[in-house]
């Protein structure tokens, strides 16, 4: 017993030669260029400079510099001052940034509002999680480089201001991260526990915490990692660490103690990247 099997080929089309949708991609890449023209003359940027002959030769000098890299007993013992230094200066700043994040995190997800289990939320409660993310908005929206500066000037030059400027910038960003984090997963086990009776951070607690915490726990770390690299950055204000010291070696144009320096921070960050990994092992 044998079947035919026949394919219908009346009617169907042959597959286009070229994308159909070429023309359109074509018409808004040229758009994104035209655009991005003004951009690019605003900021004066003429990357051709660096391939100048006079240029080349002050950045191969200088990158020559770099090699060996300083590793006198002396500065590395320095160096490792600083570096406890500026761990303890993001350590310090993202735990006062904590402190300040969850409270304002807690008030401003609406998932976790009484009020709005119904639908809609009542005016109260709105217009406070309304001026909450504009306070969060106020504080991620000022560098912490600023804050720095204004921090030098009211407490004095060391790593207090550092520990300062962190805080209040990363409690910004971290509040607004966290909120987007516990409204963007499921929120079903917390409502439910909202509408028998739970309070508010019982139900964060035993609901919406656990659900989100390998992500929380991972963005956490990366802000860490953040505030080392911005620590070096204020230590061009006064305000300690390794990144004084850098700033120090980069005006003597000593290429040998910025390259150690460099490497540490390579380090730093590495620390940070191995130590999220392992965070998310744990909780995942």
């Amino acid at each position: 017993m044998s079947t035919t099997t026949t394919a219908p080929t009346a009617g169907l089309r042959a597959p286009p030669a070229r994308d159909p949708a070429w023309l359109g991609r074509v018409f808004w890449a040229g758009a994104g260029l035209v655009m991005l023209w003004p951009l690019l003359v605003a900021t004066e940027f003429r990357p051709w400079t660096l391939f100048e002959a006079s240029n080349l030769k002050v950045t191969a000098q200088f990158l020559a510099s770099f090699l060996p890299p300083a590793h006198s007993a002396e500065f590395l013992a320095m160096v490792m001052r600083e570096t406890w230094r500026t761990v303890a200066i993001a350590t310090a700043g993202m735990t006062l940034a904590l402190l300040l994040a969850w409270p304002l995190t807690l008030l401003s997800t609406r998932v976790l509002s009484v009020s709005a289990l119904p639908g809609r939320m009542h005016a109260l409660p709105f217009m406070v999680r309304q001026a909450i993310r504009w306070l969060l908005i106020v504080l991620r929206s000022v560098p912490e480089l600023v804050w720095a500066l204004v921090f030098v000037r009211v407490v004095g030059l060391g790593p207090t201001a550092g520990v300062l400027a962190i805080a209040l910038t990363y409690a910004g960003m971290l509040g607004k991260v966290y909120a987007e984090i516990l409204e963007s997963g499921d929120a079903h086990a917390t409502t439910t526990l909202l509408r028998n009776g739970s309070g508010r951070l019982g139900a964060f607690l035993y609901a919406l915490l656990p659900t989100n915490a390998a992500e929380l726990t991972s963005y956490t770390v990366y802000r860490w990692e953040c505030a080392i690299r911005s620590s070096a950055v204020l230590g061009f204000v006064g305000a300690g660490g390794l990144g004084q010291q850098l700033i120090t070696s980069l005006k003597m144009f000593n290429g040998a103690e910025v390259s150690t320096i460099l490497l540490v921070f390579v380090a730093l960050v590495w620390v940070a990247d191995w130590a999220s990994g392992q965070l998310r092992r744990v909780l995942g």
